[in-house]
């Protein structure tokens, strides 16, 4: 079993670690820390467009590219279309810092996801319309399975419209949901194979 360390042992390993780079390793380290931190103040809503250009002007090609990656891979199917377009704008600024920019296809591959994502919001939505209006109009599809304490299963009626619509549209969008995300996904990868 392996031995525990205390803080201030991994603090020193990881100063040991340090103190054994080369110059350019260094650098290098600072550099990815600053774009952490970028990153992070994006991340909170602290920066836009505009500024997150600001701080990483002068940021070497491939830890532009790391960034664009990082902001791809933090884009969720369930995104609000704020937070998307956000990111899409985040992309797209540094996308604007490379020396070799592929803005057009990167811009197709975002309108992609954005796509997938908006079906995908649709599609929730409708369903929760489509079966309120189902249950309203009758309240026999109020009734769900019920598991009682001795293992017996039995048929209870949800108190309100809204735990029924609840309980429906997970069994509805269970089924939709991973076609979506495999879509979804897809569009992803293809994003990030024209950030170069």
């Amino acid at each position: 079993m392996g031995e525990v360390k205390s803080a201030f042992e991994k603090a020193m390993e990881k100063i040991k670690e340090i103190q054994g780079l080369d110059p350019e390793e260094k650098e290098e380290m600072k550099d990815r820390e600053r774009l952490r931190s970028v990153l992070a103040a994006f991340y909170k809503g602290d920066l836009k467009r505009d500024e997150i250009w600001e701080k990483l002007k002068g940021t070497r090609p491939s830890l532009l590219k790391e960034a664009q990656e990082n902001m791809a891979d933090s884009l969720r199917m369930g995104n609000m279309p704020e937070e998307f377009l956000r990111k899409k704008d985040g992309i797209l600024a540094i996308e604007a810092l490379k020396e070799r920019q592929n803005m057009s296809a990167i811009e197709s591959s975002l309108s992609s996801v954005e796509k997938v994502q908006r079906e995908y919001i649709d599609i929730r939505q409708r369903a929760v319309e489509e079966l309120r209006a189902a249950i309203e109009e009758n309240p026999k599809l109020r009734v769900r399975p019920v598991r009682t304490p001795d293992g017996r299963t039995v048929l209870q009626a949800t108190p309100s419209v809204d735990e029924a619509v609840q309980a429906r549209v997970g069994e509805f969008l269970a089924e939709h949901e991973k076609r979506y995300e495999g879509m979804f996904f897809k569009a992803i990868e293809r994003l990030k194979k024209e950030l170069k």
